[in-house]
This record gives C-alpha cells, sequence and structure tokens, in this order.
C-alpha cells in the first residue's frame, strides 16, 4: 500500500525510460539513479521516449 504524505520526495529520472520494464527494471534504475531503496518513502516517476506517458 502507498502511503505517502505532503513533505514526502518526488524523483524524476532525466531521460527516457523503456517502458517495457519489469518492476525489477525500474527498482534498478532506483537503485543505480538515485542510490535510494525501492521501498523507501518516495515517489519515483518515470516517463517514455515520446514524454507523452509517466509511470
Amino acid at each position: 500500500m502507498l502511503s505517502l504524505t505532503s513533505d514526502s520526495p518526488v524523483y524524476l529520472a532525466c531521460g527516457a525510460t523503456d517502458m517495457r520494464k519489469s518492476i525489477d527494471g525500474l527498482a534498478a534504475i532506483v537503485q543505480e539513479q538515485f542510490a535510494l531503496g525501492p521501498f523507501s518513502p518516495a515517489l519515483f516517476v518515470f516517463c517514455n521516449r515520446r514524454r507523452d506517458r509517466i509511470d
């Protein structure tokens, strides 16, 4: 369950992300690019190459 507060940080992954990645692939990006755990109390935002979708 997602429990964010108004002071929870939001991280935007720069550049295009391959949206075909599984949750494990996105968790690896969080660990590598942000040096954070995927279960940290934050919101991670990824966008596709055309920048018309976010996950």
